[in-house]
């Protein structure tokens, strides 16, 4: 599920970012809220094989915390004081906390 949901969350990105023309890092925090919703029910459903509950819907966004302010710092440093292109710094953020937020989650949906 973790490549889908990188998939779904980078085609939101580009499409705030380069269709709806929104700077990167605004285009970042909403592409990562909506995907955060799917991504509850994918790794509900297909990853952890678990009931959704209100409980863990909403518990679920805080084990996301870390790995937005972490994603959002590495964002930032790529394109301010590294360089990277703003289409292609938020992959390479996912792919370094995909680990921490996969531990993080599968403790708050087991």
């Amino acid at each position: 599920m973790g490549i889908c949901n990188t998939i779904n969350y980078y085609i939101l990105y580009l499409f705030f970012l380069e269709l709806a023309n929104i700077h990167y890092f605004i285009s970042h925090w909403v592409a990562t809220l909506i995907s955060m919703v799917i991504s509850y029910f994918l790794n509900v459903y297909f990853t952890y094989k678990t009931k959704p509950s209100w409980k863990s819907f909403f518990m679920f966004p805080l084990t996301q915390v870390v790995n937005m302010i972490v994603q959002a710092i590495f964002l930032a440093v790529f394109v301010e004081f590294i360089g990277i292109s703003s289409v292609i710094a938020p992959f390479i953020a996912i792919i370094l906390t995909v680990p921490i937020t996969f531990v993080i989650t599968r403790r708050v949906l087991n």
